[in-house]
């Protein structure tokens, strides 16, 4: 089994990725941010460092998921390899922060390793908006997220709201977390456990 959670930064995918791992037992997969060279330069001087960093974090997911593929064992990943490509990078270009040349290239490189990819048995998309992901980014101060404008979380979730009302690769689970406090409230959490629970009976 293979859940991935997918949501604009700040959504709580993190933290639902490490609660429903222990609550099932499976393992968690994490995004490769603290050992990512090139995540502070980037929120630095986006237009120098943005295809570096997509790159880096395609290859990466890529080298996740064909892990788990492989491993055999029932997984929790955070954030999938579909994002990469349908919301980042795609808002890059859209920015200007991304010439028309390095879209196009890191486009057929995403486009070949899809076709290797299988999508997850769920995908959980966590809906938040953006004064509720302002709120969330401000309480955990990651020095590096320090400067992500408004503006650009903006972007992010409408390219989100686009990517998911498309989504056809697999079984999808959207929850809207704004009112859910999933870490301090068991009931909450337990409203998700419900949610997925209903969905996986299907997936056996």
């Amino acid at each position: 089994m293979h859940i991935a959670i997918t949501g604009n930064i700040g959504a709580g995918k993190t933290t639902l990725t490490t609660m429903l791992a222990k609550h099932y037992g499976w393992e968690a997969q994490f995004e490769d941010v603290d050992h990512n060279p090139y995540l502070e330069d980037f929120y630095a001087d986006m237009s120098k460092w943005s295809f570096a960093l997509q790159i880096y974090f395609l290859g990466s997911r890529f080298r996740q998921v064909k892990e788990i593929r492989e491993s055999g064992k029932n997984i929790v990943q955070d954030r999938t390899i579909y994002e990469d490509a349908h919301i980042f990078a795609e808002n890059l270009s859209d920015m200007g922060l991304l010439t028309e040349r390095d879209f196009k290239n890191y486009s057929s490189v995403f486009e070949l390793m899809k076709s290797f990819v299988l999508a997850p048995d769920l995908l959980i998309y966590l809906k938040s908006d953006v004064p509720n992901l302002v709120k969330k980014i401000y309480k955990r101060g990651r020095d590096y997220e320090a400067s992500i404008s408004i503006e650009y979380l903006s972007k992010l979730n409408q390219k989100y709201e686009k990517w998911i009302s498309g989504y056809q690769e697999g079984k999808l689970l959207v929850i809207e977390v704004d009112e859910l406090d999933f870490v301090e409230r068991p009931e909450d959490f337990g409203y998700i456990l419900e949610r997925i629970e209903s969905q996986m009976h299907g997936l056996f």
